[in-house]
């Protein structure tokens, strides 16, 4: 038996804390919570100032009863749960579903899962910190309260099974007014002239820095430079200095694994975790650019070492955030010299971002100079201007260059000038100005939806992974890739002194991993703004947040702010009865069928968004015509054109062996129908102009995907078959995946020997983890 108990959330953790520890150590864990409100409204007495029922979770109450029995056998308990408000409501719930006694429990934090930093904390524990408790369970019920009240009012007014939150339902709306200041964005076009230079066999590309707002005016220019001759001007020689990024926030990480290695927001997180839990990272849930002097200090050893004694300088850096509440360090890794760590190919490309980030920061500014070349056209008082910039000194550009948002609209990377001098004159290779087009605001990636929220003040480090992928699984927000379309721009070209007009083409429009709003999202955002300006409004949000840092440092009472926000809360969702469901905005009328003379209405069905020829009368036993909406087609926006081309849908495609071929669009996207069988037609293909060959390939190549997929059947027991999957061969016996051993041919398995190994293999494990 050991003397000592402790407890964390996670295996991993458990493991790596227990390598350090001696025998009189026990470390287990709880899998992350093990209470929370009971389902239903019975969970918050609100007239008894929201007291909160705690019950222990259905898939816990095995974890509770064995850490019981181990508590009973310790002389000590330690509570080692993260630091932070999470992990302080973990130990908090723990102590009081274990009922341990004050004199026999201890609560320990560290920030970085080492040797050094956990026998630090068993050298300085503390008691659990109700404030800390108490903004968790601030958060907590009013996020319960908000959700129970508003979601059932979502359900009457516009459509059973939808939902709403405090910070997803905000989150929503930046997606959803991002996506109208696209729609209502009006592109002009304008022209760039640009120049290039032949200097002894090297190129000198040089710009008008002005725009030039119609092809008349670029085109008078480029006319004006007939006999010109080009001489330097100036030369404007200048050093410069670039400064490193401060070390990684949760945000910043997010951002910039998701710009640098495509990760989504929660494999970033998830990605992390693993490497905290491992020992190789500190905390990564922060909002403190801040590093401990002893991070610093094993960060400058490594820099002199790595690459010499010029690339290191010290630095700190000033969180912005006031609040900065769950965060001591910045993200970083415990151990400087180790450049590469991790189980798998992406732990080990999140940590080598880590290391690069938080190595860079404590490096050399780099030493540029910048040449600005400006050159004057003999007919023409405009001027070129070229730039080259030049490395002199790396600094912490050896090893880390940051990323931006808008990568593809940043400028041109400045390369190296040739030799030039004031008064040369140079010999114009040609001249050419290119039409351009105004670009609306960017669709938000996660990562940058993630800067918006932080730059708001909404949220906490804790809450940008779970509101981006809640708001994605509500299907109020999807993340897709999007095919441009071709536009022609136009292109004169300016060289011996005659004048060409090119019309060339280019895709525009093209969006990857961007984040789209669904149809219900803009009908249940409109509803949200006009019948609940508090909950949705970006401020409030912002502020409700700075309460909870208050509750957290002790200066606000909890029960107190949950009943200033809850009397105004309640009596708006009082008000929405007198609401009549036909006065939300989930349909709209687009005019006349020129066939029929009904109305066409676009409207919210139960399936998703759709169109309809004429409405439901008790006059009439005629019922109305259907047809859904295609994806990026919107109830506010579609057009009646748009609306009549959806009812050539069923189409009938043509014919394959005796049998019609039809293309249509389902609850789950377009597709094809032939002999009673479906095929999707995905993104790449367009129900309304696929043609017959087209379709018959499609069928053909799913009849195949299909025949490769099993691998054995069994005609006296169908539900037992042998299939290809993803990951290789298994066994699939009703609803249950069956893995098949190393030593078993999946060829050769009978009947039998699929039953049993069904029958033996393990249940499947539900994974504890923080809510």
């Amino acid at each position: 038996m050991s003397k000592n108990l402790v407890i964390v959330e996670s295996p991993a953790k458990a493991k790596t804390i227990e390598g350090y520890l001696g025998k009189d150590f026990k470390v287990v864990s709880s899998y992350g919570h093990v209470r929370d409100l009971p389902k239903g409204d019975k969970a918050i007495d609100i007239e008894n100032g929201f007291k909160p029922t705690y019950e222990v979770t259905a898939d816990k109450k095995e974890v509770i009863k064995n850490l019981k029995k181990l508590a009973k056998e310790a002389e000590m308990i330690y509570l080692a749960s993260d630091d932070d408000r999470e992990g302080e409501a973990i130990s908090w719930h723990l102590k009081e579903a274990l009922k341990l006694k004050e004199g026999h429990t201890k609560r320990i934090v560290f920030r970085e899962i080492t040797k050094s930093a956990i026998q630090k904390a068993l050298e300085n524990p503390r008691t659990i910190d109700e404030d800390l408790v108490n903004a968790q369970q601030a958060r907590r019920i009013l996020d319960r309260l908000v959700g129970y009240e508003l979601s059932p009012v979502l359900w009457k007014k516009i459509k059973r099974g939808l939902s709403a939150g405090r910070v997803q339902s905000v989150a929503v709306r930046l997606v959803v007014e991002r996506e109208r200041e696209i729609d209502q964005f009006e592109v002009n076009s304008f022209f760039k002239v640009s120049a290039i230079f032949d200097i002894d066999g090297k190129e000198l590309k040089a710009e008008i820095p002005k725009r030039f707002d119609s092809e008349e005016e670029a085109r008078a220019f480029l006319e004006s430079c007939k006999g010109a001759s080009y001489t330097i001007e100036s030369l404007d020689k200048k050093p410069a200095k670039r400064s490193p990024a401060a070390p990684f926030t949760t945000s910043t990480l997010q951002q910039e694994a998701s710009r640098k290695l495509g990760f989504s927001v929660s494999q970033t997180m998830t990605l992390a975790q693993r490497l905290y839990e491992a020992g190789k990272i500190s905390y990564m849930r922060t909002d403190s650019v801040n590093l401990s002097e002893e991070a610093v200090s094993g960060a400058l050893s490594e820099i002199k070492s790595a690459f010499g004694e010029a690339y290191a300088k010290r630095r700190q850096f000033k969180t912005k955030s006031q609040s900065a509440q769950e965060a001591h360090e910045a993200i970083r890794p415990t151990d400087f010299s180790a450049h590469s760590a991790g189980k798998d190919y992406n732990e080990k490309r999140l940590y080598e971002l880590i290391w690069k980030r938080t190595i860079a920061s404590q490096m050399a500014e780099a030493q540029l100079e910048r040449t600005t070349v400006t050159i004057g056209i003999s007919t023409n008082s405009e001027k070129l201007v070229a730039q080259g910039e030049v490395v002199v000194f790396e600094g912490f550009l050896k090893v880390y260059i940051e990323s931006t948002d808008d990568d593809d609209q940043t400028e041109e990377a400045k390369g190296m000038l040739p030799p030039l001098t004031v008064g040369q004159s140079l010999q114009l290779e040609f001249m050419k100005a290119r039409q351009g087009f105004t670009r609306p605001p960017a669709r938000y990636t996660e990562a940058s939806l993630v800067k918006k929220l932080e730059e708001m003040g909404i949220g906490r480090p804790s809450t940008y992974a779970p509101t981006i992928s809640t708001i994605q699984k509500r299907e109020y927000v999807l993340k897709e890739n999007r095919d441009g379309v071709e536009r022609n721009y136009k292109e004169l070209v300016f060289k011996n002194d005659q004048l060409n007009t090119n019309t060339l083409t280019e895709i525009t429009g093209a969006e990857k991993s961007k984040l789209f709003p669904t149809n219900i999202a803009m009908v249940v955002n409109d509803f949200l703004v006009d019948h609940f300006p508090n909950v949705i409004d970006y401020s409030f949000t912002a502020n409700v947040e700075e309460e909870f840092d208050q509750i957290a440092s002790g200066s606000q009472n909890w029960d107190q702010m949950i009943k200033n926000f809850y009397g105004r809360f309640h009596q708006t969702v009082e008000q929405t009865e007198q609401i009549k469901r036909s006065d939300v905005g989930s349909s709209r009328e687009l005019g006349i069928d020129p066939e029929s003379g009904k109305p066409v209405i676009a409207r919210l069905g139960k399936f998703g968004p759709l169109v309809q020829i004429g409405e439901t009368s008790e006059d009439s036993e005629e019922k109305p015509k259907f047809a859904s909406l295609k994806k990026g087609q919107f109830i506010e926006s579609i057009t009646l054109e748009d609306a009549l081309e959806l009812f050539k849908l069923p189409r009938q495609v043509g014919e394959f062996e005796g049998k019609a071929i039809t293309a249509a669009i389902g609850r789950f996207g377009p597709y094809l129908r032939h002999d009673n069988k479906f095929v999707s037609l995905g993104k790449e293909h367009d129900p309304l102009s696929i043609d017959e060959t087209t379709a018959i390939e499609l069928i053909e190549a799913k009849r195949k995907a299909d025949a490769e997929k099993f691998i054995k059947t069994f005609d006296e027991n169908p539900d037992v078959q042998v299939l290809n999957g993803r990951w290789g061969p298994y066994i699939k016996v009703g609803k249950q995946n069956v893995k098949i051993p190393k030593d078993k041919v999946a060829e050769e398995l009978t009947l039998e020997e699929c039953l049993e190994l069904a029958a033996n293999a393990p249940a499947k494990k539900g994974r504890g983890r923080k809510k």
